[in-house]
């Protein structure tokens, strides 16, 4: 049985200050609670090392929203997977369509990062997702599928201990649009399906597969009810401790 896991990826909001604030809001909200979902925020860097002095006492971990395949070097703003898990971050976001659409992270690239995150300890969120031009092409499977296999092939059946995928439809990140709860255990199953050709029954039944795209109070539990979906990756919603908790509470009642 897979616990669900909810994850806000704050992406460039929240300095250290902001953090402080909002985390420690979300932790009265969670306070004397014993959750049975597991929860990852998801910072900028600067912020990270207020993040985990902040939850230190809690169940909640903090991940990184990127990292770089190297151990050190001439990679001006780049951040190691050592420096990660210097500051206690447990998890890391790899493959986002931002990260492949804005700053040149190819397929190659990602699985790089992911391959060097997961030798290093640390718990990868892959993220796939494709285009709105590619799904009304029909084309939206195949991208997906390609996406995948470019990262699953680098790894070995005890890889997938430390590896969640995150699908996100392109279309509906930060848009306000959203898959429907079909669309979405649709790309679940087939991806699902899609990792049957390459690992075994066992450790398949390990590997969550989130959905990220605008999910928020009013649809989480349609999307989390759905069979494939294991929890969900948060955007927006993630900046706001009382949206980020209600999502919590729904999945702790799913």
């Amino acid at each position: 049985m897979r616990s669900i896991l909810i994850a806000g990826n704050w992406k460039m909001n929240g300095g250290p200050k902001e953090a402080e604030t909002l985390l420690k809001e979300l932790k009265e909200k969670l306070t004397n609670r014993n959750l049975t979902t597991d929860v990852v925020v998801c910072p900028p860097y600067v912020s990270l090392q207020k993040a985990v002095t902040v939850l230190s006492n809690t169940s909640v971990k903090v991940g990184a929203q990127n990292v770089h395949f190297e151990d050190n070097g001439a990679f001006t703003g780049e951040v190691s997977t050592r420096m990660l898990k210097e500051t206690g971050c447990e998890y890391v976001i790899l493959g986002h369509s931002e990260r492949r659409e804005n700053f040149g992270d190819t397929d190659d690239v990602i699985a790089k990062k992911v391959r060097k995150a997961i030798a290093d300890g640390l718990q990868v969120i892959f993220c796939v997702g494709e285009k709105l031009e590619e799904r009304k092409a029909g084309n939206h499977q195949k991208v997906v599928m390609d996406q995948i296999r470019a990262v699953i092939d680098q790894l070995t059946e005890e890889d997938v201990a430390q590896l969640t995928i995150a699908y996100e439809p392109v279309w509906a990140i930060g848009t306000g649009e959203t898959a429907t709860p079909e669309q979405a255990q649709e790309m679940h199953l087939f991806i699902r399906n899609f990792l049957k050709e390459h690992w075994s029954t066992q450790r398949l039944e390990g590997v969550r597969i989130l959905y990220g795209g605008s999910m928020k109070p009013g649809n989480a539990e349609e999307l989390l009810r759905q069979t494939d979906v294991d929890g969900g990756l948060i955007g927006g919603a993630s900046l706001d401790a009382g949206s980020f908790s209600s999502i919590i509470d729904i999945a702790e009642k799913v």
